[in-house]
């Protein structure tokens, strides 16, 4: 009987490892994707100079490079993202625990945060001292200068990246809202006045005042792309434009890309963010890890991500066993920062424009008159750009360093919605040339109204709603619309709010509502 209940047990955990792998079918429009348009055409090869020699790792990854990153012999490394500090030193924060565990791979929910140190961005990073323990960090910096280290259910907080370390816990506002899919892997990208926007492991858009105030969730449904997918891992940031989302679908091993001007309304672009294998050497040499997750982002000055890193695995994770040859890392990989773009018309760009000018802006080592093949540029919405079509050029000339290209203003495919129009082409040395352009007419600091639950008063016979503004800019005077099964229930005026501000609004019912159904507010 024992004998025949461990061949079923074998049986069994068989079938679920194999079950963490399943195939996404892709969209059939996708095979006709020009270079540039996945985010993943953005991956450069690998830095690194010392090779794997006789050390643990599948055949998919040896040789691979072990001074790239982060690894420990005796360690199985996770997560993790970098800072750095005015002397130029990067700061590495990443999880560990022995690798020789009993449960192997699966000890992490006992793993300890690690500070490591190096003098270059892809490392080899050395740890320096021990946080504390936690499990799948990401470090942020607040306006004051303090350092934050979230870890799942809680953070570290010090003055600076040497500590000493406090250990605390967010407060969270769910504002009446279902909280998606639980509070943790979550990721943070600073707004323009020093606040917070966080993204949960659910796809629920969160903001803080500070980054350690309460977070406030603004969604109500996970904004994620609208797939089969088991979504986990994602990572948002933001530059001097836009807001960027990577989110990891781990049984497929496929991730998403995705923009919003204000964090909270998302589009999708098509194709693969990451997907196994964008790992490779400078001669072509790819490191098969056999899954990358928690991305994190290194960013330059003006936002633009300048490098990855991920938590790599060379098997399956519950093939990860003690004392075995397998194990995990955490790697680097350098990436095409894209260019920094303007739009020059200053009437919103509709079908009957007629020339579109775009700046591309000079930076070091960067001159675009000199560098660019004009005649390989298309310009426009994603839509049409990464499918090789768009705005085609027309002329261009040099306004000093910078070159302005003008473009027809047919084939865009901008619409009134287009927040960040694209460019994609090469230079003069076929190297891929990609970037997203600031319209002057769109405002990339709008309000966000929400409202919380409406409370049905009986004895005035109202619905009493707050809504606040969660944006950067100051609202206009708005319509707001309560219903029940797509009914019209109560309507009323929203005042102009600034940024942070509320109000209550007690709006009189056109019919008495049924408290055990839910509201659905619109603001126009």
């Amino acid at each position: 009987m024992k004998t025949l209940l461990a061949a079923l047990a074998t049986l069994l955990c068989a079938n679920y490892l194999h079950a963490q792998i399943t195939e996404r079918p892709r969209p059939a429009e996708w095979q006709h994707l020009i270079k540039g348009a996945r985010f993943m055409d953005r991956f450069l090869p690998m830095e690194g100079e010392e090779l794997s020699n006789g050390t643990w790792g599948a055949d998919s990854i040896c040789p691979r490079y072990v001074d790239n990153g982060i690894e420990v012999k005796d360690l199985s490394i996770w997560g993790g993202n970098i800072l750095q500090t005015p002397d130029r030193k990067y700061h590495l924060f990443v999880c560990g625990w022995p690798e020789n565990s009993p449960k192997g791979h699966m000890f992490w929910p006992h793993s300890t945060v690690y500070h490591a140190v190096d003098d270059e961005l892809d490392g080899p990073y050395a740890i320096q001292d021990t946080i504390g323990k936690g499990h799948n960090p990401e470090a942020f910096r607040l306006d004051d200068g303090r350092i934050v280290i979230y870890v799942i259910n809680g953070y570290y907080i010090a003055d600076s990246v040497d500590g000493p370390w406090t250990y605390a816990k967010f407060e969270f506002d769910r504002r009446d809202r279902k909280i998606i899919e639980g509070l943790s892997n979550l990721t943070f990208a600073r707004r323009p006045d020093g606040s917070r926007l966080m993204v949960c492991r659910g796809g629920g858009v969160w903001v803080s005042r500070t980054g350690i105030s309460p977070y406030c969730q603004l969604t109500d449904k996970r904004v994620y792309p609208d797939v089969d997918g088991r979504f986990e891992d994602p990572v948002v940031w933001k530059d001097s434009l836009q807001y960027h989302l990577i989110v990891n679908d781990w049984l497929g091993r496929i991730a998403y890309y995705q923009r919003s001007k204000d964090g909270v309304h998302w589009v999708t672009e098509q194709g693969e963010a990451y997907v196994p294998g964008i790992s490779f050497h400078k001669d072509g040499y790819v490191e098969h890890w056999f899954k990358y997750e928690r991305p994190k982002v290194f960013q330059d000055a003006e936002g633009r991500v300048v490098q990855m890193n991920f938590a790599v695995i060379d098997t399956i994770k519950w093939e990860d066993l003690p004392n075995d040859k397998h194990s995990s890392k955490n790697i680097c990989i350098p990436m095409n920062k894209g260019l920094l773009l303007s739009v020059l018309n200053t009437q919103p760009i509709t079908e009957n424009t007629e020339k579109i000018e775009v700046r591309i802006q000079a930076e070091e080592g960067f001159l675009p008159g000199r560098d660019v093949d004009v005649s390989s540029l298309h310009f426009g919405s994603f839509t049409e750009v990464n499918f090789g079509r768009g705005a085609r050029p027309l002329t261009s000339y040099t306004d000093g360093n910078d070159l302005i290209i003008v473009f027809s203003g047919k084939g865009s495919g901008i619409t009134p919605d287009e927040f960040a129009p694209k460019l994609i082409g090469s230079d003069k040395n076929g190297q891929l040339l990609l970037g997203y352009a600031r319209l002057p007419y769109v405002d990339y600091n709008p309000p966000l109204l929400s409202a919380r639950r409406p409370v049905y008063d009986k004895e005035k016979d109202s619905l009493e709603v707050t809504v606040e503004n969660y944006g950067l800019g100051t609202s206009k005077p708005t319509t707001l619309r309560v219903l029940q099964a797509d009914k019209l229930i109560a309507e009323g005026q929203i005042d102009a709010l600034q940024p942070y501000a509320s109000t209550k609004l007690s709006l009189k019912t056109m019919t008495v509502p049924d408290t055990e159904n839910d509201y659905k507010v619109e603001i126009e």
